[in-house]
């Protein structure tokens, strides 16, 4: 699993660092801080999964690119859904 944020598309609505906050932390009111693999050594459990896709999923400026493991592209500015 691979992150990559826009953060010149980022607004800082920070709907991300509710839903996934293992990954996502908003410091201050407009910064996004984020771990970019947030899974280095394998695969994401379940749980971690389905919070960053659904953070993904989340986000109202679609800034959020996922790559996982196998290959497949979550929603965001390269990614199809």
């Amino acid at each position: 699993m691979r992150l990559v944020v826009d953060l010149n598309r980022c607004q800082g609505y920070a709907q991300c660092a509710f839903l996934a906050p293992e990954v996502f932390a908003m410091h201050g009111d407009e910064a996004l801080l984020y771990d970019p693999n947030p899974v280095a050594d394998g695969e994401a459990d379940g749980e971690l999964r389905g919070n960053v896709t659904r953070a993904v999923a989340a986000c109202p400026v679609r800034a959020i690119l996922l790559e996982l493991a196998d290959g497949h592209a979550g929603d965001g500015p390269g990614g199809a859904s």
